[in-house]
């Protein structure tokens, strides 16, 4: 247990952003299974207009810290690949 005030201020900060940085992740996570999702079901068109919204609350993640801007980046473009190799695969 934190004996100092400063200490004791510190843990109430610190499980404050957790649970912030636990809302963004899972928030991010959430999106990129609909994506997920929506490609093992075929439905191209579905994970194509879920990718911008997927996009944005990951980079939104990443402004706030939750994760780091290239995390982010990386995500959406392996998202971005991954409907556009299915795109491909049907035509």
């Amino acid at each position: 247990m934190a004996h100092t005030k400063s200490a004791q201020k510190r843990v109430r900060q610190s499980a404050r952003r957790r649970e912030i940085n636990r809302y963004h992740i899972s928030r991010m996570r959430t999106a990129f299974k609909r994506i997920r999702e929506a490609l093992r079901e075929g439905d191209i068109e579905r994970a194509e207009s879920l990718l911008p919204l997927a996009q944005k609350i990951a980079y939104r993640a990443a402004a706030k810290g939750a994760i780091h801007k290239n995390e982010a980046a990386r995500r959406v473009s392996r998202y971005a690949q991954k409907i556009n190799k299915a795109k491909a695969a049907t035509k």
